[in-house]
């Protein structure tokens, strides 16, 4: 372990020499939301393949890039791309961004996805602010031996979703400023291995347990975070409805994260300028 302890330093220290101002709020993009990205002023951009020991995303709608630069006067380092395991990678790969974002000081991180509506009241086009999840994968990031510098070996997870930034966010959303109140939904995101979407008994499953949406990414990212000590703000775009005779599709996916982009990066903008 003290080898990945070693590239994540590699990392750290290749972005400390092309940003004059450390990133205190980390941004993951899902499919089809980068569309923030574009309001990053003062920019630095960095391939992922620049950076030593970076994976590179390979789904279409992920850009494979670091923007890091202010959005408000907040310096903020944004992924455009993620890491997920159906690609192949082990969740050590998966999480290495979050264990580099930490080492460079970030303390708040808003993690983002596109997933599938479990519970009837949500619908295509809705946001959801993520108030716990369940993994159903197993799979833990934190597998193997502990490395104390990102945190302790037996991390609590409740709350692992930040009550104090999900009442912001619901706050933001009321702002008297937006010339459209920005309806936001609550609920607990499921995290599911992929690549494949779900057969019929899953979604059952999944809808007895408590789950009201499901996707392939996130909850690795967010247990790796709550370990370093980050504070979290989760928010799903729901793209398709699980109870729906159609089967849901990529193409789909990004057709309704594109639509939804614009409310998106408004709430997000919001949630930062008030941190």
């Amino acid at each position: 372990m003290q080898d990945y302890l070693r590239k994540v330093l590699e990392s750290v220290s290749f972005i400390n020499e092309k940003i004059s101002e450390m990133p205190e709020i980390a941004i993951i993009l899902g499919s089809g939301l980068g569309g923030l990205a574009d309001e990053v002023m003062d920019r630095v951009e960095i391939p992922y393949s620049d950076i030593p020991n970076f994976p590179a995303s390979k789904v279409v709608g992920h850009e494979n890039k670091l923007i890091i630069g202010k959005i408000y006067n907040k310096n903020v380092i944004v992924m455009q791309g993620r890491f997920h395991y159906y690609e192949g990678y082990e969740m050590d790969e998966v999480t290495f961004p979050i264990k580099v974002f930490a080492l460079l000081g970030v303390s708040k991180l808003i993690v983002s996805n596109a997933a599938g509506g479990l519970n009837k009241k949500l619908k295509s086009g809705d946001l959801m602010l993520i108030t716990d999840h369940i993994n159903t994968f197993g799979l833990s990031p934190l597998r193997g031996e502990n490395i104390s510098e990102f945190g302790e070996r037996f991390p609590g997870m409740r709350n692992a979703y930040s009550p104090r930034l999900i009442e912001l966010a619901k706050e933001q959303a009321k702002a008297k400023d937006l010339t459209t109140k920005l309806e936001l939904k609550e609920g607990v995101y499921a995290f599911m291995p992929g690549p494949q979407y779900e057969t019929e008994a899953e979604i059952k499953m999944l809808d007895i347990i408590g789950a009201d949406a499901v996707g392939m990414s996130t909850v690795p990212e967010v247990i790796s975070a709550v370990h370093s000590g980050i504070e979290v703000l989760g928010i799903t775009c729901i793209t398709d409805e699980c109870y729906a005779p159609v089967s849901p599709s990529h193409e789909r996916v990004l057709q309704v994260a594109e639509q939804v982009s614009e409310k998106f990066k408004t709430l997000v903008m919001k949630v930062i300028m008030a941190m």
